[in-house]
Order: C-alpha cells, then structure tokens, then sequence
C-alpha cells in the first residue's frame, strides 16, 4: 500500500492542523482561542517569526536613517548619568564608537539575533512554566504561544510608530528613549524619565501594547499549554514583574 501523501500531517496526538501558516498569522488578530488550538495541534512559527522580525527590524532601520545614529548616540551619552563626568574629548570618541559604519552595521546584524534569541528564550519560558502549573506543553508549543502572543501588539507598535516617525520632526523627538518607541503608550508618558528613572521603569511596566500581548498570552498558554486561566496569569505576571525589577535596577544604576 502507498502512502497518502495528500493528506494533511498529523502531530503526536494524530491531530491534523486547520490553518495555512499564513492564515495562523491573520486568524490570531480575529479568533485567537481557534488559533491557539490549531497551534496545540501543530507548532509553528517560520512565517510569523519572519514576520515579526521583519517589523522590528524596519523599524530599527527607519529610526536610524531618519535620525542619524551620530544624532541618536549623542543624546543618548550627554542625557545619562553614567557619562555626566566624563570630559568633552571622551564623550566625542564614546559618540563616534556609537555612531560609525561598524556600530551602524552591527545594529542591524545584531537586531535580528537578539530576535531569535528572544522567541527561544521565551519558548523556554513558556515551556517550563505551563509544565510546571501541571500542564502538558513543548517547547515548540511554547516559542509558538510566544511568538504569536507578540505579533497583534508588534504589528500595533509598528504602525504606530511608522506613522508617528513620519509627521514628528526630529527636533520633536525625545532621542534618549526613540529606540524605546516614539509612541508611549502607557503612565510614563505623563512624568518626566530623566529625573525620575526608577518610576518611569515602573510605569513604563503597564505599556498598552504589552498588555495585549498578555491577553493573548493567557489564551495561548491556557489552550496549547493545558493550564487554568489562573496558572496562566500567574506565569505572565512574574514574568512581568521579573522584567520591570530588571528595568528598575538598570533605571537606579545606570538613570
């Protein structure tokens, strides 16, 4: 007897998936739950993980080329507290370090890196934590709840922002934190970062856009990882916190 190879592949568990790659990626902004599940059946992440590389990446390479990286590097290096003591010849050669071809090519060498880094690193995070709420989860699984909980807020930030970049001059622009977005869309917008670090890394914690993503993460979690809804938001809110105690110490060591 020959082999059907017509038929769809089945995973583990002999269940086929429902959705093309590329209807996962616009299904996830519509029926998430439906999206999910198919996810259970199948991980996969090539075309969203391009995708969402792909975004950051533009954006990176928009911000630079819009505002210079000599332009960006000096702002950032006469704005912090690390570099308030350093003479006039250091901060120059610390800008020209920043901002020469070789910065400027790494820039969008290591963007792309530190973006797969960050979906394994996080599929590892996934993967442990459902498995140890009880649940049953891979680590594909979990780089594919990561990742397609990030796409909706990315593509939201990317838009966003794009459009922000094009009508903002660049003297409009707060060029210490561009790289953090030009869009604040959470309680940081209303103080000021530079003369109160530590409450704007709290603040900045309760971003819009990452709040989407952890909507998306607990239906993600809950329906490819098997846990309850209560697992699931404890998973997301110590991430969550374990990020902001990250940004509120390199906010009271570095400002």
């Amino acid at each position: 007897m020959t082999e059907d190879t017509t038929a769809p592949k089945t995973d583990a568990n002999g269940e086929a998936p429902q959705m093309s790659e590329i209807a996962t990626v616009g299904n996830i902004f519509i029926e998430p739950g439906r999206t999910f599940d198919d996810l259970r059946r199948k991980p996969r992440f090539l075309l969203g993980g391009l995708l969402f590389i792909l975004m950051i990446s533009a954006f990176n390479i928009l911000i630079i080329q819009k505002i210079g990286m000599e332009t960006i590097a000096r702002a950032q290096i006469e704005g912090s507290s690390r570099t308030a003591n350093m003479s006039k010849e250091e901060k120059e050669k610390q800008i020209e370090m920043q901002s020469g071809t070789i910065a400027k090519v790494a820039s969008y060498v290591i963007t792309p890196i530190f973006l797969v880094l960050y979906l394994v690193i996080g599929g590892l995070i996934y993967w442990g934590g459902a498995n140890a709420m009880g649940g049953s989860m891979t680590f594909l699984r979990g780089v594919s709840v990561w990742l397609y909980s990030s796409i909706p807020p990315t593509l939201l930030f990317f838009v966003s922002n794009v459009v922000v970049l094009f009508i903002k001059r660049v003297d409009e622009i707060d060029l210490t934190r561009v790289q953090q977005g030009l869009v604040q869309a959470n309680p940081s917008f209303f103080i000021d970062g530079k003369s109160q670090p530590v409450l704007n890394a709290v603040l900045s914690t309760f971003d819009l856009f990452a709040i989407i993503g952890w909507v998306l993460a607990a239906i993600g979690l809950q329906r490819v990882g098997k846990i309850s809804s209560g697992s699931a938001w404890g998973i997301i809110l110590l991430i969550a916190l374990l990020a902001m105690a990250i940004k509120v110490a390199a906010a009271a060591i570095f400002g």
